[in-house]
Protein backbone atom coordinates (compact mmCIF):
# COMPACT_ATOMS: atom_id res chain seq x y z
CA UNK A 1 0.00 0.00 0.00
CA UNK A 2 3.02 2.42 1.16
CA UNK A 3 5.44 3.15 -1.61
CA UNK A 4 8.29 5.33 -1.71
CA UNK A 5 8.87 6.95 -5.30
CA UNK A 6 12.21 8.46 -6.11
CA UNK A 7 13.40 10.62 -8.97
CA UNK A 8 16.29 13.24 -9.86
CA UNK A 9 19.35 11.51 -9.98
CA UNK A 10 21.67 11.51 -12.95
CA UNK A 11 25.55 12.03 -13.90
CA UNK A 12 26.90 15.54 -12.83
CA UNK A 13 30.51 16.99 -13.20
CA UNK A 14 32.19 17.97 -9.64
CA UNK A 15 30.97 20.96 -8.47
CA UNK A 16 27.78 20.71 -9.90
CA UNK A 17 24.33 20.09 -8.18
CA UNK A 18 21.42 17.67 -7.90
CA UNK A 19 17.82 17.58 -6.52
CA UNK A 20 16.57 14.26 -5.25
CA UNK A 21 12.45 13.94 -4.66
CA UNK A 22 10.84 11.19 -3.22
CA UNK A 23 7.47 10.56 -2.82
CA UNK A 24 5.57 8.43 -0.24
CA UNK A 25 2.23 7.39 -2.12
CA UNK A 26 -0.66 5.66 -0.48
CA UNK A 27 -2.75 6.76 2.88
CA UNK A 28 -0.43 7.49 5.13
CA UNK A 29 -1.68 8.71 8.75
CA UNK A 30 1.68 9.64 9.85
CA UNK A 31 5.25 9.39 9.58
CA UNK A 32 8.19 9.45 12.50
CA UNK A 33 10.87 11.08 10.04
CA UNK A 34 11.93 10.89 6.31
CA UNK A 35 15.38 10.57 5.11
CA UNK A 36 18.35 10.33 2.68
CA UNK A 37 20.62 7.24 2.50
CA UNK A 38 23.47 6.40 0.17
CA UNK A 39 25.55 3.27 -0.61
CA UNK A 40 28.42 3.24 -2.84
CA UNK A 41 29.81 0.26 -4.49
CA UNK A 42 31.87 -1.79 -2.25
CA UNK A 43 30.67 -0.20 0.67
CA UNK A 44 27.72 -0.03 3.65
CA UNK A 45 24.53 1.70 3.18
CA UNK A 46 25.46 5.21 5.36
CA UNK A 47 22.68 8.31 6.74
CA UNK A 48 22.62 11.41 4.65
CA UNK A 49 20.33 13.68 5.92
CA UNK A 50 17.06 13.22 7.82
CA UNK A 51 14.06 15.16 8.77
CA UNK A 52 11.83 14.93 11.69
CA UNK A 53 7.96 15.14 11.20
CA UNK A 54 8.55 18.26 13.52
CA UNK A 55 11.20 19.74 10.81
CA UNK A 56 14.43 18.95 12.27
CA UNK A 57 16.97 18.11 10.69
CA UNK A 58 20.39 15.71 10.64
CA UNK A 59 23.32 15.54 8.28
CA UNK A 60 26.56 13.19 7.83
CA UNK A 61 29.48 15.36 7.79
CA UNK A 62 30.92 14.71 5.07
CA UNK A 63 27.75 16.23 3.22
CA UNK A 64 26.88 19.26 6.47
CA UNK A 65 27.15 23.30 4.31
CA UNK A 66 26.44 21.51 0.88
CA UNK A 67 23.09 19.59 0.83
CA UNK A 68 19.79 20.28 2.55
CA UNK A 69 16.79 18.15 2.95
CA UNK A 70 13.46 20.10 2.91
CA UNK A 71 9.90 18.55 3.58
CA UNK A 72 6.23 18.74 1.96
CA UNK A 73 4.79 17.24 5.07
CA UNK A 74 0.84 17.14 2.80
CA UNK A 75 1.97 15.66 0.24
CA UNK A 76 4.43 13.32 2.23
CA UNK A 77 7.04 14.14 -0.41
CA UNK A 78 11.10 14.51 0.62
CA UNK A 79 13.75 16.48 -0.91
CA UNK A 80 17.72 16.72 -1.14
CA UNK A 81 19.28 19.60 -2.54
CA UNK A 82 23.06 18.28 -3.47
CA UNK A 83 25.40 21.23 -4.29
CA UNK A 84 28.98 21.43 -4.77
CA UNK A 85 28.72 17.76 -5.53
CA UNK A 86 31.99 15.62 -5.38
CA UNK A 87 33.11 12.34 -6.76
CA UNK A 88 33.25 10.59 -3.38
CA UNK A 89 29.11 11.83 -3.57
CA UNK A 90 28.59 8.95 -6.15
CA UNK A 91 26.55 6.08 -4.42
CA UNK A 92 22.64 5.20 -4.74
CA UNK A 93 20.40 6.85 -3.02
CA UNK A 94 17.75 5.93 -0.97
CA UNK A 95 14.78 7.39 0.49
CA UNK A 96 13.42 6.00 3.94
CA UNK A 97 10.66 6.92 5.56
CA UNK A 98 10.62 5.79 9.34
CA UNK A 99 7.92 4.71 11.63
CA UNK A 100 4.98 5.05 9.17
CA UNK A 101 1.46 4.71 10.53
CA UNK A 102 -1.50 4.31 8.28
CA UNK A 103 -4.07 4.06 11.10
CA UNK A 104 -4.15 6.28 14.22
CA UNK A 105 -3.16 3.17 16.69
CA UNK A 106 -1.54 1.53 13.98
CA UNK A 107 1.74 0.09 14.08
CA UNK A 108 4.67 1.79 12.50
CA UNK A 109 6.82 0.77 9.80
CA UNK A 110 9.79 1.68 7.89
CA UNK A 111 9.74 2.12 4.10
CA UNK A 112 12.98 2.32 1.60
CA UNK A 113 12.39 3.93 -1.69
CA UNK A 114 14.14 1.48 -4.84
CA UNK A 115 17.25 4.00 -5.14
CA UNK A 116 18.16 6.39 -7.50
CA UNK A 117 21.98 6.68 -8.92
CA UNK A 118 24.06 9.93 -8.62
CA UNK A 119 26.99 10.02 -10.53
CA UNK A 120 29.85 12.60 -10.24
CA UNK A 121 32.26 13.08 -12.28
CA UNK A 122 35.14 14.35 -11.78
Amino acid sequence: QVQLVESGGGLVQAGGSLRLSCAASGFIFSINAMGWYRQALGKQRELVATITSGGNTNYADSVKGRFTISRDAVKNTVYLQMNSLKPEDTAVYYCNAEGVRVRLGGKKYDYWGQGTQVTVSS
